[in-house]
């Protein structure tokens, strides 16, 4: 038995992330990913996991069928572990320790699991599931415990880790929305580059305007020198997303830990 008021409190806490990603995408549509002002994917995956999370807390808030929310899943983490992978051949083991990524993966593959191995009848013949307080705080079961414990873990330290880089100076770190893993070949073509823009330089080319070798444009300034565009602005700052992803992280982890 868990008391009613605290699923309650878990289950406005995810109404608040749903909206606050509601509000990102938003505030950064589709189109504007590629400049960095924000990742569609990412906020899609908060929103929907906190819906879904919001439903299995409080009966009242259920929304799509198990089986619904389990092709979700099931798709999502297809998605971001085609992403770690991506990732994992441009940084190596640096993708899953703390990588952009592997936490998404984890949050999505909980959800999966969650879903998948609840142990719980359906409410009134809807195919949805019972939320945890639809029966006064009466707990269904998972199958498979110890992959409960092992998920529990991972989520706990990638949510400690979200606290750290939460602190950290611009709360940036490794989970910076704006951030991705620049391609070899485009770091190489940025220094050479910055090489030719220096040599030009050192030979007096400046003149009354900032052109280039053969009035070539001037040289653009090195990747991730900058805040990327809307980044750091209101909703769309990166503090904001870590912040969504810490209470999601919390709160898998508890009702992975009550449903044990």
């Amino acid at each position: 038995m868990t008391p009613s008021w605290l699923l309650d409190i878990f289950a406005a806490i995810m109404l608040v992330v749903a909206a606050v990603s509601a509000a990102r995408l938003v505030a950064a549509p589709a189109w504007r990913v590629g400049r960095g002002a924000a990742l569609a994917d990412i906020d899609v995956a908060h929103l929907l996991m906190a819906i879904a999370m919001a439903g299995m807390l409080a009966t009242s808030l259920q929304t799509l069928p198990n089986g619904a929310w389990e092709v979700v899943f099931a798709v999502m983490t297809a998605w971001f572990g085609y992403r770690v992978v991506r990732d994992a051949q441009l940084s190596g083991f640096r993708a899953l320790a703390g990588g952009h990524c592997a936490p998404h993966l984890i949050h999505a593959a909980s959800m999966l699991y969650m879903f998948a191995a609840l142990d719980m009848p359906v409410a009134h013949g809807s195919g949805g599931m019972a939320g945890m307080g639809g029966m006064g705080g009466s707990m269904g079961t998972l199958e498979y415990p110890t992959l409960a414990f092992v998920f529990t873990l991972l989520l706990i330290g990638y949510s400690t880790w979200d606290l750290d880089q939460l602190s950290g100076p611009g709360a940036g770190g490794h989970y910076s929305l704006a951030t991705r893993p620049t391609p070899a070949p485009v770091l190489a073509g940025v220094a050479a580059a910055g090489a030719a823009g220096a040599e030009a330089a050192s030979a007096g080319a400046a003149g009354p305007d900032a052109s280039g070798p053969d009035g070539a444009d001037p040289v653009p300034p090195a990747v991730g020198s900058g805040p990327a565009d809307g980044q750091g602005r209101g909703v769309l700052a990166p503090w904001v997303a870590i912040s969504c992803r810490i209470a999601m992280g919390v709160t898998m982890a508890f009702m992975l830990v009550i449903m044990i």
